[in-house]
């Protein structure tokens, strides 16, 4: 009876988690982007490239101005091989000597972590006064 009650229980259990997962899932797919995903979406389409490393702390304080979904939307190009001890061709063949660098359209470059305002400025991408207000 024991063995039977525990089995029914767990078997429910699985079926909430199952359940709450696929609305989860549902609810992040279908809502609508915020203000600062908009904005690394723009930053994306305006041909601005962002090159970093996964090691490297200031590349994941930079994506973490975006959140957790405007972090996939930036145009980031890891430069570090696997190991963390050495750079990709890529980043070589574009001339990136450290992380973050974003490079932008019109060929400048900044490094270090930059802002949401200053990137929109270097993007020609609208900003809301919200989040300009945030880096004041």
């Amino acid at each position: 009876m024991k063995k039977k009650i525990f089995l029914v229980t767990f078997l429910i259990i699985i079926a909430v988690a199952i359940w709450g997962g696929a609305t989860s899932y549902k609810n992040n797919k279908n809502r609508a982007p915020s203000e600062i995903e908009t904005l690394a979406q723009c930053i994306n389409d305006s041909g601005a490239k962002f090159y970093g490393a996964f090691w490297c702390s200031h590349c994941q304080n930079q994506k973490k101005m975006f959140g957790k979904f405007g972090a996939k939307k930036l145009p980031y190009t890891e430069c570090s091989t696997a190991d963390g001890k050495s750079q990709l061709q890529i980043c070589k063949d574009a001339g990136i000597e450290g992380y973050p660098t974003w490079v932008f359209s019109d060929g400048t470059e900044l490094t270090g972590d930059q802002t949401p305002l200053t990137l929109a400025e270097k993007t020609n991408c609208p900003i809301s006064e919200t989040l300009k207000q945030i880096e004041k």
